[in-house]
């Protein structure tokens, strides 16, 4: 093989290994590449709805805060069964409530139930409070599950009885007011599985004696033995068996709706970072995954500028192009309710890119690849050693020579 035909050979594998790894970043980014069906079904034989892997339903109107008093708190009866106790999703969240913080939300963390509500303290600062009660689910069971909040405190009933008080964090009001998401979160994708059989939400807290009667009430009937003065807000029995409406038995303005599709209420264009930020171990995971996906990038690409079409400025032009790529699936994320969009991924990306043009510029890489070369062109050499390859051509033309590989 001729050293020219050797050069194209090189060239041709650079630049398909080039695009085999674009290709493969723009698949795992913008997968499944169109908005799914909304997977949200009636059980079989019983009551209740099913949300699969991405399912979400939605109130047609919104909650208002309780006109009587706006800090008497409120109480949510929820009874459901998760698909899976690997689960970390939201169950239940409202979106444009009637207070400034974030709306409150309820969350599964495999076993464990979470709570997210705004406090205020006494210097007048809003914060997001979170409020974790473990060992709530079990496999294959459903739990009914009672949220009591007060103005200070919170309450969880596991079947009737008491698991967790919270201590005393600060005041809030408004909790249960705006549009209900039931499995999902209004602001990203965050869809829950499992299944819902029943949804109260109350103006004010239920007592602990009121709680124990309708657990028992929900076991027997399926609906909670109500006394005159409990009238709740909403009352979803999910009965319904068919269509796409679950009605409230108490104010149809506040009728629950299952779209054909799934969606993200309001799905965000480049979240900033300190918002997608959680201290979790998923969080640093993706992290890694984004910066170690953008190195092959970086490192390929830099080596076609480099030693194919060579260009005075490789490295910086690599950085770029590995920026410009993950903007355009940033972009192309806030269309696709199944993907986030968010700077951290940009930073990650750009940051992956980088490392991989600084692998490729490395001393000790190219002592390697030019070590590798003198095996000739029957080794599995790295595409790297194009620009060895390429400056003995040019030596030998030079010399008036015909090399032979």
């Amino acid at each position: 093989m001729t050293i020219k035909n050797y050069d194209t050979a090189y060239a041709r594998l650079v630049g398909a290994v080039c695009a085999c790894i674009l290709c493969g970043i723009l698949v795992a980014g913008l997968w499944p590449f169109h908005v799914p069906e909304n997977q949200v079904t009636w059980r079989a034989n019983n009551d209740g709805l099913y949300f699969g892997r991405y399912g979400s339903v939605l109130s047609t109107g919104t909650f208002s805060a309780n006109p009587l008093n706006e800090d008497s708190g409120g109480s949510i009866e929820i009874w459901l069964e998760p698909a899976s106790l690997k689960s970390q999703h939201t169950i239940l969240s409202f979106d444009g409530s009637d207070h400034p913080g974030t709306p409150f939300s309820i969350h599964q963390y495999k076993d464990a139930v979470v709570l997210y509500r705004h406090n205020v303290d006494s210097y007048g600062t809003v914060r997001t409070a979170g409020f974790k009660v473990d060992n709530v689910f079990r496999e294959e069971r459903p739990v009914f599950v009672t949220i009591v909040l007060g103005k200070q405190n919170t309450s969880v009933y596991v079947n009737g009885f008491l698991s967790k008080t919270s201590p005393p964090i600060g005041t809030s009001t408004n909790n249960l007011s705006g549009r209900l998401v039931l499995a999902n979160s209004p602001g990203i994708d965050d869809s829950w599985s499992g299944q819902i059989l029943g949804l109260v939400i109350y103006h004010r807290p239920l007592p602990a004696a009121q709680v124990a009667q309708h657990y028992e009430g929900w076991m027997k009937n399926q609906r909670p033995a109500l006394a005159q003065d409990e009238a709740p807000v909403a009352l979803y029995l999910f009965n319904e068996r068919a269509g796409d409406i679950v009605h409230n038995q108490l104010d149809p303005a506040t009728d629950l709706v299952i779209p054909k599709r799934y969606f993200v209420l309001h799905s965000a264009f480049l979240r900033s970072p300190w918002r997608e930020y959680h201290p979790s171990w998923s969080y640093w995971m993706d992290v890694g995954i984004n910066i170690a996906g953008f190195i092959p990038m970086g490192f390929c690409v830099v080596a076609y500028f480099s030693s194919v079409r060579t260009m005075e400025r490789a490295a910086a032009a690599t950085i770029v192009l590995g920026f410009v790529t993950s903007l355009t699936i940033e972009t192309l994320q806030a269309f696709l309710p199944t993907r986030d969009s968010g700077m951290t991924d940009l930073i990650t990306n750009t940051l992956g890119t980088a490392i991989g043009v600084i692998l490729y510029r490395l001393c000790v890489t190219q002592q390697l690849l030019t070590k590798a070369k003198h095996y000739g062109p029957n080794t599995n050499i790295s595409t790297c050693m194009v620009r060895e390859l390429a400056t003995v051509s040019a030596n030998s033309v030079t010399a008036g020579k015909s090399t032979e590989i």
